[in-house]
């Protein structure tokens, strides 16, 4: 058997070689990420192996993007791969060495060393579905939370112009808010503005919500402010808000693509109360094949919810109740696997 360990990175990649009875074939060997290094590192291997890649062993770390393309790859070569939790490479350096040397060369030497034992288990590739469902859920992630980055500037924005806003609506990022303040940006366009103008706009943003004493309310209030009237802060504040609702109808589009994913899985997931098609589409994109945990624990575990003991004497901690709800979900899932 050989044993190959290979620390991943954004342009190359390092890997140690090792045979069953722990001869070091190559120590650091280094190829570049691309068509023509991974091909070179393909015949590395052939050359330590007779030739053939029968009874190859690879291991390396779960680097997110860096190693999606070299998985693929190798998987396409019919090697075995086991992807490691980079937590576990950290616990198994600190285990084996005090030392607090880190080097590319080091990381893959330890890789090789951790796949001799027999417990690691190959790479399970995704179906296609939950492998879409994945790159549209974490993307959905990333586009919520700059929406709400954006959301917190068109905040501090309305605390330099309008600052007594917030203390009259129920919240300044809501639609009847945006439509007023891409219309009148600031204190003195407001109170400029026509009465029956304003009732209009805001009757007609807020869907009969906010009516003629709501405006009168925010007309007063533009009378002892002390906002700015920069026409700077303006422009910034509904280019911000346009950014807003940009971003919101691309997370609609987007979800409508989850929703679609979700509805061809047919997941039992969605029996569960409570549980919508974004929400599931999280839970099944990152657990993956449910039958790859053997009990709920094991699906505990993975999720990182798993409670630890707290034993002395008489003592014994109790679990946290978002413990105690997270373990139910999880046994939840795993009987769900049965139907």
């Amino acid at each position: 058997m050989l044993y190959v360990g290979i620390d991943v990175a954004k342009a190359k990649h390092d890997c140690c070689i090792i045979d069953s009875d722990a001869v070091i074939h190559c120590l650091n060997y280094t190829f570049i990420n691309s068509r023509q290094g991974f091909n070179n590192f393909i015949a590395k291997v052939k050359k330590y192996n007779n030739g053939n890649l029968n009874n190859v062993k690879v291991g390396l770390e779960s680097t997110g993007h860096y190693s999606h393309n070299l998985i693929a790859f190798l998987k396409q070569s019919k090697l075995y791969v086991t992807v490691f939790n980079p937590l576990q490479v950290d616990l198994y350096h600190k285990a084996v060495t005090l030392r607090k040397t880190k080097t590319d060369k080091c990381d893959a030497k330890f890789i090789c060393e951790m796949l001799f034992s027999d417990r690691n288990k190959s790479y399970q590739e995704q179906s296609y579905d939950i492998s879409e469902l994945k790159l549209l859920s974490r993307h959905r992630f990333r586009l919520v939370g700059y929406r709400s980055k954006l959301k917190i500037s068109v905040t501090r924005l309305f605390d330099l112009i309008f600052p007594g806003l917030s203390s009259v609506v129920w919240s300044v990022n809501q639609n009847s808010v945006y439509a007023l303040a891409l219309e009148l940006p600031n204190t003195e366009a407001i109170s400029q503005c026509n009465i029956t103008r304003l009732t209009n706009l805001l009757i007609k943003a807020s869907y009969g919500k906010y009516r003629k004493e709501k405006v009168l309310e925010i007309k007063q209030l533009t009378i002892s402010s002390i906002g700015s009237n920069s026409p700077s802060l303006a422009f910034e504040l509904q280019q911000t808000i346009r950014l807003v609702q940009n971003v919101s109808s691309e997370i609609e589009l987007l979800e409508q693509q989850i929703k679609s994913f979700m509805l061809e899985i047919n997941s039992p997931i969605m029996t569960i109360p409570g549980i919508s098609f974004i929400l599931g589409a999280i839970i099944i994109s990152e657990i993956g094949d449910i039958s790859n945990f053997q009990n709920p624990s094991k699906l505990l575990a993975f999720a990182g919810c798993e409670p630890s003991t707290h034993q002395s004497g008489k003592y014994l901690a109790t679990l946290h109740p978002w413990l105690s709800e997270a373990l139910n979900i999880c046994v939840t899932l795993y009987l769900l696997r049965q139907d």
